[in-house]
């Protein structure tokens, strides 16, 4: 019988919210990265679900190598044209036909992934046409026969189909959760509801020298609605200040020398720059996009943290640990610094060996940071005990995923 190694230590890193330089980053909803992790997700839950429904389980696919070739386009303002359309591209692989009892099915795969791309450019875009600003090549071939058999096969628990592994932590500091939720405010509805002429294209870059913070928002601008500099340079104070609002709530508990906001950096209103665009995305002209690139699976790019570089966008969530162990990995790290306590850091990495099945990883390896005294063996005890909980449940991030109910990217 297969067991898993859980590995627990103590380490003496110091905790990044006590590091003197930190750095955070988000690419927001209409960020290049972010726009083909999402074409190549939903794609993958296009298929999924036809396969559910068609054949009872979610069959071998991994649509996770996509790539977004920016378009070319001109905006002025008060306007602007999209000259050469964005260009998508989704590939990987996928069960493409199977034989049943009835003969062999062919999947309509390119039209299940056309309209999954349409259908969220549509749903979270106000000005990028997928019709007419976007093209989509589906560039999908058959898996091989060996992984088919893996994926494909009736067991109750999946077995792994790579050797890979996730990396979570938890809890996160003031400065991550401030990035998020800056970018999170200024592509809410409420927000574009008051700001129109704000993009979708929004990343966000956190610094924090010991107690300052900086933020340095780049937002791409509506041409259409924006009718002169003028007019441009207030909606740049706009968000400046909604960043200050969004800090003073997070950072409300937290002692700190002050927040300096940046918009849109590369300005340059002397030599005619400025951040315009006619779709909202800085990806009809001025940058491409490749899947696996963008934000980690906590929503961030974070380089003083450990992370995984495994794409979860277009995984096959149903035994493809790239997707499951970084979710996992997350919630168990959550969990320990929830339940047990007593720590100022905790760090989860989850391992895999292809073939396995998904609830008996190689090892898990439990990273701990206590500035404090603490029963080290009670610890373990219960940090053990939420793991193998969490893993023992892994089948059941199944659902959670198809329903959209977990954040990926």
């Amino acid at each position: 019988m297969q067991r898993s190694r859980i590995v627990i230590e103590r380490t003496g890193r110091l905790p990044v919210r006590d590091q003197h330089v930190e750095l955070v980053e988000r690419k927001g909803l209409g960020h290049p990265d972010y726009i083909i992790d999402s074409a190549c997700e939903h794609a993958s839950l296009a298929l999924s679900k036809y396969y559910m429904e068609n054949f009872g389980q979610i069959l071998h696919h991994n649509l996770d190598k996509g790539l977004l070739v920016g378009g070319s386009a001109e905006a002025w303002f008060g306007g602007g044209v999209v000259r050469e359309p964005i260009n998508i591209v989704i590939a990987g692989r996928a069960t493409t036909n199977l034989s049943t009892s009835s003969g062999e099915v062919e999947v309509p795969y390119r039209e299940l992934v056309e309209g999954a791309v349409k259908d969220f450019i549509r749903s979270n875009f106000r000005f990028l046409d997928p019709d007419e600003h976007v093209s989509i090549d589906v560039k999908i071939r058959m898996g091989s026969a060996d992984l088919r058999k893996i994926v494909n096969s009736s067991d109750d628990v999946p077995r792994a189909n790579d050797t890979s592994y996730g990396v979570g932590y938890a809890p996160l500091t003031p400065l991550e959760r401030l990035v998020y939720e800056v970018e999170r405010r200024i592509n809410s509805r409420s927000f574009k509801g008051r700001v129109p002429e704000s993009g979708e294209d929004c990343k966000v870059m956190g610094l924090r020298i010991g107690r300052r913070y900086m933020i340095t928002v780049a937002d791409s601008i509506i041409a259409s609605l924006t009718p002169d500099p003028d007019h441009y340079e207030a909606v740049k104070e706009e968000i400046r200040e909604e960043v200050l609002r969004v800090a003073d709530l997070v950072l409300k508990d937290e002692k700190h020398e002050g927040v300096e906001v940046y918009v849109n950096a590369a300005d340059k209103p002397e030599e005619g720059i400025f951040y315009l665009t006619v779709t909202g995305t800085s990806a009809e002209s001025g940058d491409d996009g490749n899947t696996g690139r963008g934000n980690r699976a906590n929503g961030l790019i974070t380089p003083n943290r450990q992370m995984s570089l495994e794409a979860t966008a277009g995984k096959n969530v149903r035994s493809h640990v790239g997707k499951l162990y970084n979710i996992a990995a997350r919630e168990i790290a959550e969990r320990i610094y929830r339940e047990v306590g007593k720590v100022d850091e905790v760090y989860v990495r989850i391992l895999s060996q292809i073939g396995r099945p998904i609830d008996k990883p190689f090892v898990i390896s439990i990273q701990y940071t206590s500035l404090d005294d603490l029963d080290e063996k009670s610890f373990a005890y219960e940090a053990a005990e939420i793991a193998k909980d969490q893993i023992r449940r892994i089948t059941e991030l199944e659902k959670l995923v198809l329903e959209q109910k977990i954040m990926l990217f």
